[in-house]
């Protein structure tokens, strides 16, 4: 009988984050240096720059702190940012007109991640995954 060893579980990393006008900021920095310490090189950038449309959406329409998580399963990042609204976002809305925001879910689709929202008993989480690493052709390599 041989045995085979369990595959490693999926990176993952999650914080609770207070509301506050620096919330945005001090989760760009949170997922920046987890992404360097699980050394992910690519599209950090564009990680960082969902992960603060996400959480400065959470911090401008709920009263109340949000919850991050970050997990990596190959090559692919889940950013998730739940918050105490069960308002789900427009996503049909378009950026213009004279309301301020509305950006974020083109920022998103422009950067190639694609959005889910979970809604829950007293909140809802906002799913964005996002590919940090092209994906193998079709014979194997990148």
């Amino acid at each position: 009988m041989s045995a085979t060893a369990p595959s490693p579980a999926a990176p993952r990393h999650a914080v609770d984050l207070p509301r506050g006008l620096h919330t945005p900021a001090v989760a760009r920095h949170i997922t920046q240096r987890w992404l360097e310490t699980a050394e992910q090189t690519g599209r950090v950038e564009d990680a960082v720059l969902i992960v603060s449309e996400l959480v400065t959406n959470a911090v401008r329409h709920t009263e109340a702190s949000c919850q991050l998580a970050l997990s990596l399963q190959d090559g692919q990042l889940d950013i998730a940012v739940a918050d105490h609204s069960e308002d789900l976002p427009e996503i049909d809305r378009h950026a213009g007109g004279t309301a301020p925001g509305g950006f974020g879910i083109n920022i998103i689709e422009q950067l190639g991640g694609h959005m889910t929202v979970v809604p829950g008993l007293g909140g809802k989480t906002v799913h964005v995954v996002l590919r940090l690493r092209p994906e193998p052709d079709a014979f194997g390599s990148e």
